[in-house]
């Protein structure tokens, strides 16, 4: 075998069209092997014996695409000093490009000491098992792709509609996906797919975590997995599982033709990232690369303490972007991603755990210079979930500009809202961007990314059909998910065929589908909750890879009313620039000649600070007017619309809304009841200063000519 040099850069395995140069990363190694396996997994060793400032590499001219491959790193095995090197087991390459295989325990033990039952301290003694047959491999990809023409999109935040997704579940039991193909990225890329999602409306498409996952070890013992992917391993491999072509680099390619084709249909592709943490859990956990590689640089780890890890996360460990190297791998991760597999952007999980410089959140940490500087990255969207289980965490509305964030308030107090138990003075702040979290620094409405349910808690059918949650099947006696969950079964638990309840449990969809999309900012809808998806008031699907959090697309005639509906106040908020303005709402601006927002009574009067206050105020009219957005087009038009009034509704009884007078406008239409969501458009017309009921628990939305028209 020929072995020459290499060189330090690019990390990882590259095809250069020639031979493969490999190059990884450890300060404190003494010795790395790279292990080449061929067809018969028969292993090859090769001594790495050029180092360059902490890099090691080697490059082989007889490597092709298709070579499997991992390491094996020698050091110091200390873990009261931070070190966990060990030889005996082999190691995926932290920047490998595709992952092939699963571990299986079965076969050989991938912890690094033997294991000791009961025994806290098991770990303090290196095991000498190879673990080769129990761990995948990595594998050399061929990069090349024909992209043709295909583009970033860069929509611009106001016209964007976010829908949440998993690749496996969304087409899993799709009929009219190729059979071989659903539950994959050529499922998602599939005609029928993105069809569904363009007569839908949305823009984007946040996925659930795609780069490499493991399994964590208790949960095949249970016979569950990890459905959602929140323990990554490869970040610059998309997950091999979720490939219908291959696995040992086809996943590459499969992936790119999602997006491509995604992006021929005009939706944007956004990914949901996991840089907090590893799939390789706490210090006892398995050693499956970061650990093995170099654990002191990788990880944090408690600074009197080494041997265990600091966790910000809940899962045993957290990666740390303090060091130069680590920071250097997710820069290089999401560069990857988006130049070479042109994704759109990026929802950080856990975010507050990135920015963690020393210990506290720091909105001034590298990790967001890093970001902020980057000529690439800075132009993507960035999304944060703006918290971690960290002290000092939770971290809505402190994010830098650049950056929206997912808007926990904003969900809580909207389902606060429609179960009697929110005030109209937040509510009101929450429907019109948060500016109170968001305007200080210089940010926007669409700061805000707007949500009443992710994947992360009860879908949108269940939080009105559940009180408690429901995890038994999580194998964990209800111990996990959370119990805040501001759910109302609006008055029987689960399944019923009360007429009344059911009724009222499809306006309750309705309203609160309709308050997210018409909200300012950005919002973001939770896939299958536009057709009443249901978990079973399971509020932690994380383990269930089954029909219990596949979709599924036989609809009864509810949920076919309840997509309608959805696809109807969708096209309402892109047709009318009214509801996704580009700059907070004002109030009352010098030398207008209405404001361009004011909140009344139902008696159709201005709201006073006292009604603010009420505790016991659970009814609100707005009127957002036209004249006054302030917007204008790429080309520097002013953009103008219809005004509108909204009435909302949240009290057990039926209201009557007196409309305000004419000033505001001469003539309304009803144009969306979530009392009647058949009700065409137009088909009620009422006057300035008419009286209007609202029925109990629902909302009105009334279109009218601009003021100066009408009055």
């Amino acid at each position: 075998m020929r072995v020459w040099q290499g060189r330090p850069f690019p990390l990882g395995a590259t095809w250069d069209g020639q031979g493969t140069n490999f190059s990884l990363f450890s300060e404190h190694a003494h010795t790395v092997e790279l292990c080449l396996f061929d067809d018969a997994q028969r292993e090859t060793r090769v001594a790495i014996e050029n180092r360059t400032a902490h890099y090691w590499h080697v490059y082989l001219p007889d490597a092709r695409p298709g070579q499997c491959y991992g390491y094996r790193v020698h050091g110091p095995y200390a873990p009261t000093e931070g070190h966990r090197f060990n030889p005996a087991k082999l190691l995926l390459d932290p920047y490998a490009k595709a992952i092939v295989g699963d571990v299986r325990s079965d076969q050989a033990n991938v912890l690094p000491y033997v294991p000791q039952p009961g025994n806290p301290d098991a770990d303090s003694e290196p095991d000498d098992e190879d673990s080769s047959p129990a761990m995948p491999r990595c594998v050399v990809v061929d990069q090349g792709f024909e992209w043709q023409d295909d583009r970033p999109l860069r929509r611009p935040w106001a016209e964007t509609v976010i829908y949440e997704a998993h690749v496996k579940g969304f087409t899993r039991c799709h009929p009219g996906v190729r059979e071989d193909l659903r539950g994959t990225y050529a499922g998602l890329a599939s005609e029928p797919a993105i069809a569904y999602l363009k007569d839908l409306g949305v823009t984007a498409i946040e996925l659930l975590p795609v780069h490499h996952i493991i399994d964590e070890s208790f949960l095949s013992e249970r016979g569950l997995s990890n459905y959602w992917g929140y323990s990554s391993i490869g970040y610059l491999a998309p997950h091999a599982a979720y490939a219908a072509t291959g696995a040992e680099g086809e996943q590459v390619r499969e992936f790119k033709g999602m997006v491509k084709a995604l992006h021929r249909a005009d939706i944007e592709v956004i990914l949901d990232v996991v840089y907090n943490h590893t799939a390789e859990g706490n210090h006892l956990g398995p050693m499956l690369a970061f650990r093995g590689v170099d654990n002191a640089a990788y990880y944090r780890l408690v600074p009197d303490d080494p041997r265990h890890y600091m966790d910000f996360t809940g899962t045993g460990n957290s990666l740390n972007p303090v060091h130069p190297s680590v920071l250097r791998l997710i820069m290089d991760s999401l560069r990857y991603f988006v130049t070479e597999c042109h994704v759109d952007g990026f929802r950080f999980d856990l975010a507050s755990a990135l920015a963690r410089e020393l210990y506290e959140v720091d909105r001034l940490s590298a990790f967001f210079d890093v970001i902020h500087q980057d000529p690439v990255l800075s132009q993507v969207k960035l999304i944060a979930e703006p918290w971690d289980v960290g002290p000092g965490g939770y971290q809505v509305g402190n994010f830098p500009v650049l950056w929206s964030e997912w808007n926990g308030i904003y969900r809580d107090v909207v389902r606060d809202f429609w179960r009697g138990q929110a005030s109209v003075a937040e509510f009101a702040s929450r429907f019109t961007g948060s500016s109170d979290l968001y305007e200080f620094d210089g940010r926007h409405p669409f700061s805000s990314i707007n949500f009443v349910t992710a994947h992360d808690g009860f879908t949108l059918r269940d939080l009105v059909s559940y009180n408690e949650k429901h995890n038994e099947a999580n194998g964990e006696q209800g111990r996990d998910g959370t119990e805040d969950n501001r759910s109302w079964n609006c008055g029987a638990e689960g399944p019923t065929d009360d007429p009344e309840i059911l009724a009222l449990r499809e306006r309750q969809q309705r309203n609160f589908l309709t308050t997210l999309l018409l909200s300012q900012g950005v919002p973001m809808l939770l896939g299958g909750d536009e057709f009443g998806r249901s978990q079973e008031g399971n509020n932690n699907a994380w383990c269930q890879d089954n029909g219990l959090s596949w979709f599924h697309w036989e609809h009864e005639p509810a949920q076919r009313r309840l997509l309608d509906f959805t696809r109807r106040v969708i096209a309402l908020r892109r047709e009318h620039p009214i509801f996704r303005r580009t700059h907070f709402l004002e109030g009352q601006r010098e030398g207008a000649a209405l404001p361009d927002v004011w909140w009344f009574r139902p008696d159709g009067r201005r709201m006073t600070q006292r009604d603010w206050t009420r505790e016991d105020a659970h009814v609100l009219g707005v009127f957002l007017n036209g004249d006054e957005l302030h917007e204008k087009t790429f080309q520097g038009d002013a953009v103008g619309d219809d005004s509108f009034l909204l009435l909302f509704n949240a009290h057990y009884e039926d209201v009557d809304f007196s409309l305000p007078d004419h000033t505001f406008g001469a003539q309304w239409t009803v144009a969306l009841s979530t009392t009647d969501p058949d009700e065409h458009a137009g088909a009620r017309r009422l006057g300035a200063l008419a009286t209007i009921s609202v029925t109990a628990r629902s909302l009105l939305l009334l279109m009218g000519s601009s003021p100066q028209e009408g009055g």
